[in-house]
């Protein structure tokens, strides 16, 4: 019978020779939500990203996706869990289209051509269907590369840094995107660099540090870990992200004065 819990992950190690990358890491994600997992370089993310993947084999503890033990039964896991890396590892040469085409070919999915054509439209790419994926932008590849990732259903998917790289209005196409998929029912473990990437999109929060996840749970649990707020009247400039924004007709910035949180 299934679960609420769409991964657990128990005292789960991994070493390579004398470093350890994993010192026993518990980790527990909700099914249909989105959990964000933060580290910095060398924290130990993509290693565990990759022991859900089953690409790779822990060295102790346990590892399971939808209530399905990733070492023991890789297979299995592999038709429910989707990963999507740092770059976009989408065909150039092909059409967006023919790229999920061919996916879809590969995962042996019936009628490829109307599954590709589902996720064109549902990720707002029906337009340039026809087009060489190479003349997409960065924002239209990721959201290729993760439609490429949904065929076959699977429940669960992992994006390792799906924003690395992309301009601001590309990144936000990507945050509309993994919030799309949540309410669809998927569950996201995002993996990112970027505090407030987590703080926009996750419902979970954990920190890994030196291979131990040391913080894990709600935004509102994690922010309660920093002292109260205090309420200062000051005058913010807008960031150049804002500016930059603005004056792309994303948003609107300006200089004023305002009552901020510090």
């Amino acid at each position: 019978m299934a679960t609420d819990t769409a991964i657990r992950v128990a005292s789960l190690a991994k070493s390579y020779g004398e470093l350890e990358v994993l010192r026993g890491v518990d980790l527990t994600v909700a099914r249909g939500s989105i959990t964000a997992l933060l580290g910095a370089n060398g924290a130990g993310k993509t290693t565990l990203v990759r022991i859900l993947a089953t690409l790779l084999r822990a060295d102790a503890g346990v590892a399971v996706i939808d209530d399905i033990d990733v070492a023991s039964e890789p297979g299995r896991v592999r038709e429910r869990i989707s990963l999507t890396g740092q770059f976009a590892a989408v065909d150039e040469i092909l059409t967006g289209r023919e790229n999920l085409a061919l996916v879809a070919r590969l995962r042996h999915v019936e009628a490829p051509r109307d599954v590709a054509a589902r996720l064109l439209e549902r990720f707002g790419l029906t337009e340039a269907a026809d087009r060489r994926a190479g003349t997409y932008s960065g924002g239209m590849r990721r959201r290729l590369d993760i439609a490429m990732s949904l065929i076959g259903e699977p429940s669960v998917v992992v994006l390792d840094e799906p924003t690395t790289g992309l301009d601001p209005h590309a990144r936000l196409e990507v945050w509309d995107t993994v919030r799309a998929l949540a309410a669809a029912g998927t569950t996201v473990l995002l993996t990112t660099q970027y505090l407030e990437e987590a703080e926009q999109l996750a419902h979970q929060v954990a920190i890994l540090h030196e291979g131990r996840i040391i913080v894990d749970g709600t935004l509102a649990d994690v922010m309660a870990l920093v002292p109260p707020a205090t309420i200062e009247y000051v005058e913010r400039r807008p960031s150049l992200e804002d500016i930059f924004l603005a004056v792309t007709g994303a948003g609107t910035a300006g200089p004023h004065t305002t009552g901020e949180e510090r």
